[in-house]
């Protein structure tokens, strides 16, 4: 692909998606504007219709893609899984196209997926009217010395997962986390010293503290995405260098034993709560090496 033709799609791309989602977002907002009124009825409806306008605005923009880019994505979903239900979710995370791809691989197979979001974004109006209108909530990311410094920041993150898991709630949702916390690259990963050839260590916090909201979680679902090309920037999604790509999907049912149970409190639930996760790892790792495009 020439340079100038490269160029010419990666910003007739972003204005593509720019005007969906501008569309979509003030479509969605003066839907929940009746959100304001105290009523439970009321809120379940809105959220009802925001989820269904939330999985038009998905088929929308993978549709414009598959022009833009002809998409070879490839999706392995399981069968046992349907729209009518709720599930916890993870991926592994190396691009932004992680989020258009997971979109599309969900899309009318499991409810709209609700990802957990780094609250620097909510300064971009479009990703802030997304969190009020299709409840992605916020999440901030402290560094361990922050932490140490002052172990309440902890329970900020804890208490906004804790709102979204009760809005989750209200209809069949996907509470959807990046497990490894950030974008994969070569110097996260040597600075970790991760024992995963091509993941980071997973952290289980935020989908951990969602299935202690979400009493009808049974199962977890697990992507995992693999890209034929090295090539990971936004622009490089959005010239298309990312259009080749595997997404395989696997179910896990949730033993009984991290369910209703309160992560902050209860040591032993964080350590079982990784110990399923870090065994989900080991499987995505050997996942990654089979699909090696």
């Amino acid at each position: 692909m020439s340079e100038i033709r490269r160029f010419f799609i990666g910003i007739l791309t972003f204005f593509t998606i720019l005007i969906i989602l501008s569309f979509a977002v003030t479509l969605l907002t003066i839907v929940n504007i009746p959100r304001i009124i105290p009523n439970k009825n009321l809120k379940v409806s809105c959220g009802s219709l925001s989820n269904t306008m939330g999985s038009a605005t998905v088929a929308s923009i993978t549709a414009a893609l598959r022009i833009l880019h002809k998409l070879e994505w490839d999706f392995q979903i399981p069968e046992d899984v349907n729209t009518d239900t709720w599930y916890i979710a993870m991926s592994n995370h190396q691009s932004w196209a992680d989020i258009f791809i997971l979109l599309a691989a969900g899309h009318k197979k499991i409810p709209l997926l609700k990802f957990f979001m780094k609250k620097e974004l909510q300064w971009i109006p479009i990703i802030y009217l997304v969190h009020k209108t299709v409840d992605m909530p916020f999440l901030n990311r402290h560094s361990r010395v922050q932490i140490q410094a002052n172990p309440e920041l902890k329970k900020v993150d804890f208490e906004n997962a804790k709102i979204a898991a009760k809005r989750f709630s209200r209809n069949p949702s996907t509470a959807f986390s990046f497990a490894e916390g950030t974008r994969f690259t070569g110097q996260k990963h040597a600075e970790q010293e991760s024992p995963y050839a091509n993941l980071l260590k997973p952290k289980v916090g935020a989908l951990a503290i969602a299935l202690s909201g979400m009493p009808q979680v049974n199962t977890l679902v697990d992507f995992t995405v693999v890209y034929a090309s090295e090539k990971r920037s936004t622009w490089d999604f959005l010239c298309g260098d990312l259009s080749k790509a595997t997404v395989v999907a696997k179910t896990y049912l949730l033993p009984e034993n991290l369910k209703n149970r309160s992560f902050e409190e209860e040591d032993d639930y964080r350590k079982s709560f990784k110990t399923f996760v870090d065994a989900i790892w080991l499987e995505k790792e050997q996942t990654i090496k089979d699909l090696e495009l």
